[in-house]
């Protein structure tokens, strides 16, 4: 068992971006905060599914090339190997929670947007 708060700890980017509350050994779980305008590059995971939670803001992801916007309140799920590109399209800071599953170390694959 541990307890942390999450400002214990530091988005990538200072202010935004990915920020890991757990990495494994089971699961990894975080906060992602992208400011208006931020993009999450398109990516996909061979083995692990990722859900996100809306805690605040409105977030457009694109799933498969399937465009889905979400608000406070909204949850998504995108299986393994589904790409996901996440955008801020509004003019407030958008947060939400993620959780990816089964841990994997390195199962991240960039791919460009079509």
């Amino acid at each position: 068992m541990f307890h942390l708060h999450e400002s214990e700890l530091e988005y990538r980017f200072g202010d935004s971006g990915p920020k890991y509350l757990l990495k494994g050994p089971r699961a990894n779980m975080g906060v992602v905060v992208l400011k208006p305008g931020q993009d999450f590059n398109n990516h996909y995971h061979n083995v692990m599914e990722e859900n996100f939670f809306i805690l605040e803001g409105e977030i457009e992801f694109t799933i498969n090339g399937k465009k889905i916007l979400c608000k406070k309140g909204d949850f998504v799920h995108v299986e393994p190997q589904e790409t996901h590109y996440l955008k801020n399209l509004s003019d407030t800071i958008a947060k939400a929670v993620f959780c990816l599953a089964p841990y994997q170390e390195s199962d991240k694959v960039e791919v460009s947007l079509v």
